[in-house]
């Protein structure tokens, strides 16, 4: 892992919601994030090569995250409902709506971070 990996990790630790908007506002991508955000819309599954449960939390901040959860590496999140927070780690690509967050499973390649979505005392990865 880069130091400045690193560094935006333990910066994240402190406080995700600033980095994360850091990472928006300097259209950054490909940064190993973690944080907490509430559910304000589920949306349909993306069909299209990997499937991916799709939706759209808001942070402390306000700002909007797509989370993008690869279903078939990890399990759906059957419980999921709109105002549940959940708590992730993934990785940050940063779009003009706020971001989406992707990796959230285990690499079975084992050549990306592990990530995962944490809700209601259950971690799927």
């Amino acid at each position: 892992m880069r130091a400045g990996v690193i560094a935006d990790y333990i910066e994240l630790e402190a406080d995700g919601d600033k980095l994360l908007a850091q990472l928006f506002a300097n259209v950054q991508s490909n940064i190993q994030v973690s944080g907490t955000g509430v559910v304000i819309s589920i949306l349909s599954d993306d069909l299209s090569g990997s499937r991916h449960q799709r939706f759209i939390i808001e942070l402390k901040s306000k700002q909007t995250l797509l989370i993008a959860h690869n279903i078939d590496l990890a399990p759906r999140i059957d419980t999921l409902a709109v105002n549940d927070q959940i708590e992730f780690f993934g990785e940050y690509e940063w779009n003009d709506k706020g971001g989406v967050i992707h990796w959230t499973y285990r690499d079975p390649e084992e050549m990306h971070e592990n990530g995962w979505i944490f809700h209601n005392n259950i971690i799927y990865q």
